[in-house]
């Protein structure tokens, strides 16, 4: 079952939003189910291998960092925004990165872009550097130790 349908739950949710846009009747059940059928079969040869984790136990404080940073940037950006801005300037900085994995990859681009000031906008896989934008940039090696010292090197432990 699981080869012929590998994706069950979101083959049901296609057919059953399929009939949703569309009126019932055997035709758009059937044209549903194929699409749904195609689909299902489509994610599963997107589908990445799974992530291995050397140090799962480090997530909870991967964690609690980026919501304390979260919380910090909040404050910080709605203080800029609300008071008159004092000298900061936004711009780009570039990172070079101390890992390659993809998931580490991955949730390393959800901390930046979930943390408000920043965002995430390009990632050279060649180098190995990421290109990132700050709503606060300063001299930019302050940005450059955050990235690599309180997330890099825990990413790295828990995935490389």
């Amino acid at each position: 079952m699981t080869r012929f349908i590998p994706h069950p739950l979101l083959t049901v949710a296609l057919v059953v939003m399929w009939l949703l846009l569309n009126r019932f009747s055997l035709g758009h059940l059937l044209l549903g189910t194929a699409i749904a059928l195609v689909a299902g079969r489509a994610m599963a040869a997107l589908e990445p291998e799974r992530p291995r984790m050397r140090r799962p136990d480090l997530i909870a404080l991967l964690f609690v960092r980026v919501m304390v940073d979260v919380a910090r940037s909040n404050f910080a950006v709605a203080r800029q925004v609300l008071v008159a801005p004092t000298g900061r300037t936004p711009g780009f900085v570039e990172i070079d990165l101390e890992f390659r994995n993809p998931v580490a990859l991955a949730t390393l681009a959800i901390v930046v872009t979930s943390t408000p000031g920043t965002a995430w906008v390009d990632y050279d896989a060649a180098r190995g550097r990421l290109l990132m934008h700050v709503l606060d940039l300063g001299d930019g090696t302050d940005w450059r130790a955050i990235v690599n010292g309180r997330y890099g090197s825990l990413l790295k432990e828990i995935f490389e």
